[in-house]
């Protein structure tokens, strides 16, 4: 029997959890992650840019990552294995500027998760081989590429480190700035 999808609010406004069109049978599966029209029937406006993936080893940390011109609203799963997915409310003006959600994605449970523009986005690889697939709705722009801290102790993300032997963050995002520095600096992002 198919599942349709199923959106689902969040406690940060604009940020939306999905199940998508899921249709098992004797072979397997089909499904369907983005049709424009249904999205929009359920208030999100994406118009695809760009599809990344990324491949990480249990422990690694990506992000908190943002554009700060270009800013991306992105639609994100998990192909292969499991993450914490985190998204950080960046927008100017939001009653939640500052705050953070966290959603465990996984290939088993075939969630989806809509970060509209404004936030910062990362996550933590929860199992070896995760494969994760990101639906950019603007171009990259590595003359603004920028970030937060993974550990920024205002933001306070709860990363759920208890089965991490070892974390992993690349060089780059271990120079990221603080939530501090980044409201010196830009003060909001759109």
């Amino acid at each position: 029997m198919a599942d349709k999808f199923c959106f689902e609010e969040t406690s940060i406004s604009g940020l939306i959890k999905i199940r998508p069109f899921f249709a098992p049978d004797e072979r397997g599966f089909f499904s369907k992650v983005f049709e424009k029209e249904i999205f929009r029937e359920n208030g999100i406006q994406m118009e695809p840019f760009e599809e990344l993936q990324s491949y990480s080893h249990k422990g690694v940390i990506r992000g908190l990552h943002f554009q700060h011109n270009h800013s991306q609203d992105k639609l994100v799963r998990v192909l292969n294995g499991k993450v914490f997915d985190v998204a950080v409310d960046l927008r100017s003006n939001s009653y939640t500027f500052g705050k953070w959600q966290g959603f465990y994605l996984s290939a088993e449970n075939r969630e989806m998760l809509y970060i509209p523009k404004g936030f910062a986005h990362g996550f933590l690889a929860m199992e070896e081989n995760t494969l994760f697939s990101y639906i950019c709705g603007d171009c990259y722009d590595p003359k603004s590429e920028d970030g937060i801290l993974w550990n920024d102790k205002e933001i306070d993300v709860k990363w759920p480190l208890d089965n991490i032997d070892k974390v992993i963050i690349s060089k780059k995002d271990q120079k990221l700035q603080t939530f501090c520095q980044f409201k010196t600096i830009y003060n909001a992002l759109v």
